[in-house]
C-alpha cells in the first residue's frame, strides 16, 4: 500500500496548552508514515513556526499552514468570547475550501480531520464533507466528562441553559470521580457572563459534534484517571503525549526559549530549585506580581522564575525596589523556558504552577511536587487532583484581600519541602504516568488502536 494515500487534518484550537499536545500528537502519526496537514489560525502560525528551530525533526509528511481566525490582527485575542464567535464566523468556510484546494491538488486526499474539542465546528465540517474524523481533547478527562454532561447537569439544577452555575453545592459526575465545584467547571470561571454564555453555547455545539466521532482520544493516562476513564469508556487516554517521552524536543510554543537557564540550573544543589511558570494566560496584577517576587525572596531557596510578556497588566514589568539585587544569583528570571527540560533537571525540588494540564502532565512525568496556583479554566479541577487526589501538591489560597501574600509563599514551600511525603507521592505517581505510554502500556495501546484505524480505513478505501 502507498502510505502517502493516508493523509489526516490536524486542527488545535489557536492556545498553548492547545496547539503542543496536538502537535505532539502530530508528530506520531508521522512517525507511523501518516501524512498530516496541521491547522493553524494565522496568527499563532505565525508564532510557532517563528519558534520552530528543529524543522527537520518534522519530514516532508508534515506540511503547517494557516487560516484566518476572522480578528483583526491588533484586536485582543485574550478576549475569549470575540475570538470565539469570530472563529465560528469564519473559519468553517476556510477550511472547506483548504479541503477542496488538496484534495485537488494533492496526491494524498484528507480521509480523516482530526479536531481539537474546542473546535468542535471543524468535525461538523468533516461530517458534511463525508470525511471520517476523531475528536482531541488536550486537558483532562475529567473536564471532557463535564463538557459531554452538560445536559445532565441542566437537568440535575447545577447549572442554566447558558451554563451559569445556579448554586455552590459541590458536585461529582459519579460516586468514585473528583469533587467538583460548580464555579469552577472550565466555561464558567473564564470571564464574564457575556463571556460564559457565548463560550458555553460553543461547547454544546463541539459536545453535539464529538459524539459522533468514531474516535475521542484524551491526552491523559488511564493509571492518572481511572475512574473518570471508567464511568465514560467512550473517552479513550493516549497520553500524557509529551516530546520527552519519545526523547524528541517540544514544538509549538509560541515563545522563544531561553536554554541558558539550564546551565544556571546545573550550578544548583539538587532538589534545591523552585520553579515558577503560569502558561501563556495567566495575568497578574502589580500588587500580586509584586508579592509573589517578595516571597520568593523569603524562601531564602534559589528559584528560576518564567516572566513571560504579558503576565502583569502594566506595560513593563516592574519589581519591587532593590529587588534584583538582593536576590542576585539565587534567582534566574527567564521569559520563557525550555519547561520539559528544567522539570527533569535534578536540581528542580518543585514547581509553582498554575496547574494547566500540560504543565500538570509535564510535572507529574518528572516526579516533581507542586505549588498550586490556578487561574481559570480547567485549572482550578486540575488542583483538585494534585492536592486531593494524588496528594502531590500544596495549594496557595488568597486572603480576605484577594492576594496570595509573600509569608503564605514562603510557609507552603517550606511545608512542601520538609515533609517527603509529597516527594514519594509524586514519585509514585511518576511511576504509573510512564508506564501508560511504554510498550503494552494502556495510552499506547490505544494510540496504536487508532492508528491502525487509519491505516485500515486506508486500506479499505484503495482496494
Amino acid at each position: 500500500m502507498n502510505m502517502e494515500k493516508i493523509h489526516v487534518i490536524a486542527i488545535p484550537y489557536p492556545a498553548q496548552g492547545h496547539v503542543i499536545p496536538l502537535l505532539e500528537f502530530a508528530q506520531r502519526l508521522v512517525k507511523h508514515g501518516i501524512k498530516v496537514t496541521f491547522i493553524n489560525t494565522e496568527v499563532t502560525h505565525k508564532l510557532v513556526t517563528s519558534t520552530w528551530l528543529e524543522k527537520d525533526d518534522f519530514s516532508d509528511l508534515m506540511q503547517m499552514v494557516s487560516l484566518p481566525d476572522g480578528l483583526e490582527r491588533w484586536e485582543d485575542r485574550n478576549d475569549l468570547a470575540k475570538q470565539t464567535e469570530a472563529i465560528f464566523q469564519t473559519m468553517p468556510a476556510k477550511l472547506v475550501e483548504l479541503i477542496k484546494t488538496i484534495n485537488k491538488e494533492d496526491d494524498s486526499k484528507i480521509t480523516c480531520v482530526i479536531a481539537d474539542i474546542s473546535m468542535g465546528w471543524a468535525l461538523h465540517v468533516a461530517e458534511n464533507m463525508e470525511i471520517r474524523r476523531a475528536s482531541f481533547w488536550p486537558a483532562s478527562a475529567v473536564a471532557l466528562a463535564s463538557l459531554l454532561s452538560f445536559q445532565t447537569l441542566i437537568d440535575d439544577g447545577i447549572m442554566n441553559h447558558d451554563g451559569v452555575p445556579l448554586n455552590d453545592n459541590i458536585f461529582q459526575l459519579s460516586p468514585t470521580m473528583p469533587p467538583i465545584k460548580p464555579a469552577n467547571l472550565s466555561w464558567a470561571c473564564i470571564g464574564d457572563l457575556a463571556t460564559t454564555k457565548i463560550v458555553f453555547q460553543a461547547i454544546v455545539e463541539a459536545a453535539k459534534a464529538v459524539i459522533k466521532t468514531e474516535w475521542i482520544l484524551c491526552n491523559s493516562s488511564h493509571h492518572l484517571e481511572s475512574e473518570t476513564f471508567s464511568h465514560f469508556p467512550q473517552l479513550l487516554s493516549i497520553g500524557p503525549l509529551l516530546a520527552s517521552n519519545r526523547l524528541a524536543k517540544q514544538a509549538g510554543h509560541f515563545w522563544p526559549e531561553d536554554s541558558t537557564c539550564l546551565t544556571w540550573l546545573d550550578q544548583q544543589p539538587a532538589c534545591s530549585v523552585i520553579y515558577i511558570a503560569f502558561g501563556s494566560f495567566t495575568i497578574l496584577d502589580q500588587a500580586q506580581f509584586e508579592e509573589l517576587a517578595l516571597g520568593l525572596e523569603l524562601t531564602n531557596r534559589p528559584f528560576l522564575w518564567v516572566v513571560r510578556p504579558g503576565i502583569t497588566k502594566e506595560t513593563t514589568v516592574t519589581y519591587p525596589e532593590g529587588y534584583m539585587d538582593r536576590v542576585g544569583s539565587r534567582g534566574r528570571i527567564v521569559s520563557w523556558a525550555p519547561q520539559q527540560k528544567v522539570l527533569s533537571h535534578p536540581s528542580v525540588a518543585c514547581f509553582l504552577s498554575h496547574c494547566g494540564w500540560n504543565s500538570t502532565l509535564e510535572g507529574v512525568n518528572n516526579g516533581v511536587p507542586f505549588m498550586c496556583w490556578p487561574y481559570f479554566a480547567d485549572q482550578f479541577q486540575n488542583e483538585t487532583y494534585i492536592c486531593d487526589i494524588w496528594e502531590n501538591g500544596l495549594a496557595l489560597k488568597k486572603n480576605k484581600g484577594g492576594v496570595i501574600t509573600a509569608e503564605q509563599i514562603k510557609s507552603k514551600v517550606n511545608q512542601l519541602l520538609s515533609h517527603t511525603t509529597f516527594k514519594d507521592n509524586a514519585l509514585a505517581l511518576k511511576e504509573k504516568a510512564v508506564s501508560s505510554i511504554r510498550n503494552g502500556g494502556s495510552s499506547e495501546k490505544n494510540l496504536n488502536n487508532f492508528i491502525q484505524w487509519i491505516k485500515e480505513k486506508e486500506n479499505h478505501l484503495s482496494s
